[in-house]
């Protein structure tokens, strides 16, 4: 091994190549992968992920990428996999001030530009455009694009090659024989990879707990068609507005149906738009605008909606508080929901599907027909890949330890000779003699967008937010004179505690009372003790009052 490698320098060596996690890894989204080679990195896609609620004012999270920071003058450049969010959402947040070039297909590159405009980029990264099984360098990296399906177009696994081995990172993958928009996998440049040798696979594992294969968007659009068809009333239909195959099997099952089709919520539009701008959907009837929709009989209107995953400022959600300002849904219509449910959405989806319910409408999902297929592979799609490419390493990533556990023991019954559970933050040199090994462990925090700032998700500021919506908390103002006796009554103010007519506050005043009464002559006449004593017979005070232990701040003025 050569003496001026990672350990000892810090940086990648010649003779070495390094895959660093920083987000994905060991959870679901926000997706941030280096790779390191001969001095320079490489990033491999940057996302986001959206809080589950336990914060409020924060919507989106995403990985904090201080390292590579760090290191800006050697990364050589981010390569896009798809435009899903987790694996590019993050560029409009966190791309500003990187100078070097961004590389994605065509639709992606569509996709990204969208996004940064509406963030106000006034100054455009580089973004490059590659077609679908293109080849391109980036730094010390050979890159070829292999293509795949999954649930957006152009996904693709990257085979990247280097004077210390060949790596092949999958990105988001399945194997849909019949995906309806863009071409099957590319078998044969799988199976060539394979033969050429590859030293590690670093691979999705999502699905890695489910066995067989996730079945195919064909299918979907079969299953769609025949059920729109037994359906009455206005039909809308809830999906990711990234599928793109999914929008064009919910209109194909409108056209057999002599249905007109409206696309209900901006992300809608945006990835229609860039379907069509770089040459999907190009055979599909022109849609109807919102305000069409009830200018015509409801059997013979579809509608396509945003918010499938029960987001409240969706489309969808809004129709079913009857906020929308043109779109309605009553008694007699039916909403489809053809999506699965992401894990720490269920509670709002399931509060967006019983909201549906009380108007009237039906709520159809993927437990009562076959309108769903997932976009990673199952357990034999995995071990398929592992017979084509037939890795000496094998890295899951993409899925929470539980997925990545039982992928490292699918490869091991695939015969790999190296396996590992990897974690963000872990360092990992991947060597033809040693296989892999984990080097180091490295900073991998949260950035949150806390309105219009980014701030560490474990901040002050974050973690005291968490803890005043669990249990309120409390203002206590004090006028004191220069002895330190009360001058007025003490005001106590409480947040999220109790009502405004609740006697129980009232004994607030008195605890604060009782504390200066204790309190000697020395306490008195420093502040900081005062508010230190208050602050602690009001909590406790709050505390036998309702059980909670609320943050208290004291203000202490002197006359």
């Amino acid at each position: 091994m050569s003496k001026t490698g990672y350990e000892e320098t810090g940086e990648p060596g010649s003779d070495e190549i390094i895959f660093l996690p920083l987000g994905g890894t060991g959870e679901i989204g926000m997706n941030l992968n280096l790779y390191g080679h001969a001095g320079k990195w490489m990033m491999v896609d940057l996302g986001i992920s959206f809080d589950d609620g336990r914060t409020p004012g924060v919507d989106v999270i995403m990985p904090d990428p201080a390292f590579i920071e760090e290191r800006r003058k050697d990364l050589a450049g981010l390569v896009l996999t798809h435009a899903h969010e987790d694996h590019l959402g993050a560029v409009q947040y966190l791309w500003d001030g990187y100078d070097c070039p961004i590389y994605a297909t065509p639709f992606t590159a569509a996709i990204l530009r969208r996004k940064l405009q509406e963030n106000g980029f006034l100054n455009l990264p580089k973004i490059i455009e590659i077609p679908t099984s293109g080849h391109f360098q980036v730094g010390p990296f050979d890159i070829e694009l292999v293509t795949l399906t999954h649930s957006i177009p152009e996904p693709n696994a990257l085979i990247i090659r280097c004077d210390a081995g060949t790596v092949m990172h999958t990105g988001d993958w399945k194997l849909d024989p019949d995906p309806k928009v863009g071409p099957t996998a590319d078998e044969a440049a799988l199976i060539k990879a394979g033969e050429e040798g590859v030293l590690a696979m670093v691979c999705d594992s999502t699905n890695a707990m489910n066995p067989g294969h996730s079945g195919s968007e064909g299918e979907v659009r079969e299953n769609l068609v025949e059920l729109v068809g037994t359906l009455k009333g206005k039909v809308a239909i809830a999906c990711f507005a990234s599928n793109i195959a999914r929008i064009e099997s919910a209109v194909k099952a409108a056209e057999a149906c002599g249905r007109k089709v409206a696309l209900i919520g901006r992300s809608m539009h945006r990835m229609t738009e860039a379907a069509r701008e770089t040459g999907y959907l190009q055979d599909l009837p022109s849609f109807i605008s919102d305000e069409e929709v009830d200018r015509l009989p409801p059997d013979k209107v579809l509608l396509i909606c945003t918010g499938s995953q029960g987001e409240p400022r969706a489309a969808l959600s809004r129709i079913a508080r009857d906020d929308h300002p043109t779109v309605s849904l009553g008694e007699g219509d039916a909403v489809i929901f053809s999506s699965r449910e992401i894990p720490g959405n269920e509670i709002g989806i399931a509060r967006l599907q019983n909201q549906l319910t009380e108007l009237g409408c039906t709520v159809i999902t993927a437990r009562e027909h076959d309108i769903h297929t997932s976009g990673h592979p199952n357990r034999g799609e995995l071990a398929q890949m592992y017979q084509w490419i037939r890795p000496s390493i094998a890295v899951p990533v993409h899925g929470e330890v539980r997925h990545l556990t039982a992928h490292a023991e699918l490869a091991q019954e695939c015969q790999v000779p190296h396996t590992i559970v990897p974690f963000n933050g872990d360092v990992l040199r991947l060597s033809k003699t040693d296989g892999v090994d984990v080097i180091d462990e490295v900073y991998a925090g949260r950035l949150a967008l806390d309105g219009d700032r980014l701030v560490p998700f474990d901040s002050h500021g974050i973690r005291e937010r968490r803890q005043i919506a669990w249990n309120g908390c409390a203002v206590v103002s004090i006028t004191l004179d220069r002895k330190g006796a009360l001058a007025a009554e003490p005001a106590v103010t409480v947040f999220g505690l109790f009502d405004p007519d609740d006697r129980d506050r009232d004994g607030l005043t008195a605890a604060v009372e009782r504390v200066l009464g204790k309190a000697n002559a020395r306490t008195r006449a420093d502040d900081k003790q005062i508010e230190e004593a208050v602050r602690i017979g009001v909590r406790r005070e709050l505390q036998s009052i309702t059980g909670k232990r609320p943050p208290v701040s004291v203000h202490v003025a002197r006359i």
